[in-house]
């Protein structure tokens, strides 16, 4: 089980299909019992919905897919265990889809899963699962289809015929289902999406790029279709933006900047590639089938003039973030974040400060930190096309 809360009220949003929160069925008052072999997990529901659960393994998981829902259970909920469910999380999947992923910390199937009507038009969500041994557990994940969903992209607007313009990717880590770190009541996503959307519009104010995000609301996005966004767009940079978290070190704080490495420079930076790249086993996609694709991304970013034009723009953001905000005492390394892996977009990922410092956690929900941060960042990225005069469009020519 991963070590960060997950699951919070209000995750899952219906921006991005056209439909407000009002549309939408809501989930409340979420409760987590055992009994016996048997461990309930329900939820009250505005109206009956449509159901479905199926078991993933590595790590040991229950999927519960429904329609975009509201969810206003308290986080406290989500956090309880009881037997074999070590924590469950909520949350947006797609723009039609919210999900429930529910851990294990033994194997168990799912007895029933229905979402059942109740007096006055309401509804109640009922999962009941039951211990299981190893072997009925794996015959079960062997009945899960794959999950047509995670290979639905979203779709890439073109470069317009005649654009000069370079084209930066801001990719706001986590999302939906998957919060990222989650200290008191504070959710990395939330932090980077806002850190991310005012990035945006500091860069477009100039008119000197084209800006596109990977996620511009409260929505799940896999690590490939990131990787994949910004290779379809043709991007010149590509930015992603995360806040850490150490439980155990609260002291720690600070921002760092890494670039896409087969060998981490350090421990540290090796457990954080290793947590981000967890991200999709978070909201319930087997990540297994791309894992020889991802290896192979990193050897191709041994190509010289990316990783030279990666390390380029690390180094003038580390020098222009260390001008306005606290940096970490390393704040330039490198690993195998999966996100990294394109291998003809220059790449990296900011790591804003850790959620874990009081002090850090404080400057991440200011309005005046962020300005000044999103300055200094908008102020390398012009310092790094003026100096490193990186080809416009290099992705996507090079996928001609």
């Amino acid at each position: 089980m991963l070590g960060f809360v997950l699951g919070l009220a209000g995750a899952a949003t219906a921006q991005g299909n056209g439909r407000s929160q009002n549309d939408l069925p809501v989930a409340t008052d979420a409760r987590l019992e055992q009994s016996g072999d048997t461990v309930r997990l329900t939820m009250a529901l505005s109206r009956p919905l449509e159901v479905s659960a199926s078991v993933m393994a590595g790590p040991d998981r229950v999927v519960i897919d429904m329609p975009s829902t509201n969810f206003q259970v308290q986080p406290a909920a989500a956090r309880k265990s009881a037997g074999f469910v070590g924590a469950f999380r909520f949350g947006l999947f797609t723009a039609d889809k919210a999900r429930i992923i529910i851990d294990l910390t033994h194997p168990a199937i799912v007895a029933k899963a229905e979402s059942r009507p109740m007096r006055g038009g309401f509804g109640e969500l009922v999962i009941e699962l039951r211990r299981a041994t190893r072997a009925e557990f794996q015959a079960a994940v062997a009945k899960t289809p794959p999950d047509a969903d995670a290979a639905t992209a979203v779709p890439v607007p073109p470069k317009p015929a005649g654009e000069t313009r370079q084209t930066v990717v801001i990719d706001p880590g986590h999302g939906g289902i998957d919060p990222g770190a989650v200290v008191a009541s504070i959710t990395e996503k939330s932090v980077v999406l806002a850190f991310g959307t005012t990035l945006k519009e500091e860069l477009e104010q100039s008119g000197r790029y084209r800006v596109l995000m990977t996620r511009d609301d409260d929505r799940f996005v896999p690590l490939a279709e990131r990787v994949g966004i910004a290779r379809a767009a043709g991007a010149d940079l590509f930015i992603s933006i995360h806040a850490d978290s150490l439980t155990q070190a609260q002291e720690v704080r600070g921002a760092t900047v890494y670039t896409g490495s087969e060998r981490a420079t350090d421990a540290e930076a090796a457990r954080l590639a290793a947590k981000e790249n967890q991200a999709d086993a978070v909201a319930g996609l087997d990540a297994s089938e791309d894992t020889q694709d991802v290896a192979g991304i990193l050897m191709d970013l041994a190509k010289r003039e990316t990783r030279t034009f990666s390390a380029v723009f690390a180094r003038n953001l580390v020098e222009k973030l260390g001008g306005s905000v606290k940096m970490h005492k390393v704040p330039l390394r490198s690993a195998g974040f999966r996100v990294l892996s394109a291998p003809d977009v220059p790449s990296v990922l900011i790591e804003l400060g850790y959620m874990s410092s009081p002090k850090d956690a404080e400057l991440l929900n200011s309005a005046e930190w962020r300005t000044k941060a999103v300055a200094a960042v908008a102020t390398a990225v012009d310092g790094y096309f003026s100096a490193a005069r990186a080809p416009v469009g290099k992705a996507a020519a090079n996928q001609r």
